[in-house]
């Protein structure tokens, strides 16, 4: 099954047109604010898309009501609904109910100097959230299903596919940072350390519209894929200064224009059909952490190839158990000297 989420059809235009129009105003000013202190636009979207589905609602069940006028009793309301009706996950519930506390916050706040608003009080957190439950089970990736992902993929002539598979499982890097790869940073001017490809800055997950902006390191073991994928662009004629494209084809002229990729959706789908197993870009994250941890690198080390501002995600990425480990650091005749790793290892 896909790692992605299923969303009910609740918003339509017709529907849409319907909800009162103070609140769409609302609406609109907030995502004013939020531009002006410099949201990232995929934030700013989400928020949208969470406030149009929670005035559906309201427009259907709650008699369209203004937002600051609501009560505690018509918000559990809403809860119950999304719970029970539309099927929600307890995990979308909390996030929706983010949204609108963060909204309240913005009419507390920078509203307050308006004589509507000056004695409103942000309720959305008083209303208590169903249990927090896991809805996905985690997938921890062997060596070998990697592998087998790998070969198969290539089998199949799915070079591109391959080369996506590599860089992921090669680096570690979110979906947003695979999909900003350029050509260009597999060239000898980015391989540094004789082991490892060092990217220019990427944006990564973080504040504001420029996000954080981070290097990124490939190892070397991804280069077969690479240049696989590389040698397939030659034959097609593809020129793109982005690694991973979509094509599309002039109607009339037939002549075809790469742009850069913005779906890995279908790459996931032969992932699953291939292992067999809920797949998503983010198990590699785990794979290759666990991976630099298993051939003995420094903490800080790690840290720093995934450029964490924190030591706490090594024990949130690495899926090793210090069981597991045992078998490294003891034998019959007690502690066994451990061998420190590298890079060029991975």
């Amino acid at each position: 099954m896909s790692r992605f989420t299923v969303y009910n059809h609740i918003v339509t235009d017709e529907k849409y047109a319907k909800i009162n129009k103070d609140n769409i105003d609302l609406m609109d000013d907030w995502i004013e604010y939020l531009q002006s202190i410099d949201r990232a636009p995929q934030t700013l979207h989400a928020y949208r898309n969470d406030l149009k589905v929670f005035f559906t609602w309201n427009l259907e069940f709650n008699g369209n009501k203004f937002f600051p006028d609501l009560t505690k009793r018509e918000v559990a309301k809403f809860q119950n609904h999304a719970l029970n009706t539309w099927g929600w996950s307890s995990n979308r519930i909390r996030r929706v109910k983010s949204t609108l506390s963060s909204l309240s916050n913005y009419i507390r706040d920078i509203l307050d100097d308006e004589p509507e608003f000056e004695n409103y009080k942000p309720i959305i957190r008083k209303i208590a959230n169903p249990a927090k439950e896991v809805v996905r089970e985690k997938t921890i990736l062997s060596d070998e299903q990697v592998e087998l992902l790998l070969n198969t993929l290539v089998e199949r002539k799915e070079y591109e596919a391959a080369c996506a598979v590599a860089v992921l499982a090669f680096s570690g890097m979110r979906h947003a940072e695979l999909l900003q790869m350029k050509v260009e940073y597999f060239n000898d001017d980015h391989f540094v350390y004789d082991s490892m490809w060092k990217t220019d800055k990427v944006r990564a997950k973080g504040f504001g519209k420029n996000g954080k902006q981070i290097n990124k390191f490939i190892l070397y073991s991804a280069k077969p894929y690479l240049d696989l994928w590389l040698k397939e662009r030659e034959r097609l004629g593809i020129e793109s200064e982005w690694l991973f494209v979509t094509v599309s084809v002039d109607k009339e002229t037939k002549q075809r224009t790469y742009h850069q990729r913005r779906d890995v959706s279908s790459w996931i789908q032969m992932m699953e059909d291939i292992l067999g197993v809920d797949a998503y870009c983010h198990m590699f994250r785990h794979y290759t952490c666990t991976r630099l941890h298993r051939l003995n690198l420094p903490a800080h080390v790690i840290q720093e190839f995934f450029a964490w501002s924190s030591a706490e995600m090594l024990s949130i990425y690495n899926d090793l158990t210090a069981e597991d480990e045992f078998g490294k650091y003891f034998d019959r005749d007690g502690v066994k000297e451990v061998k420190q790793g590298s890079l060029t290892d991975a």
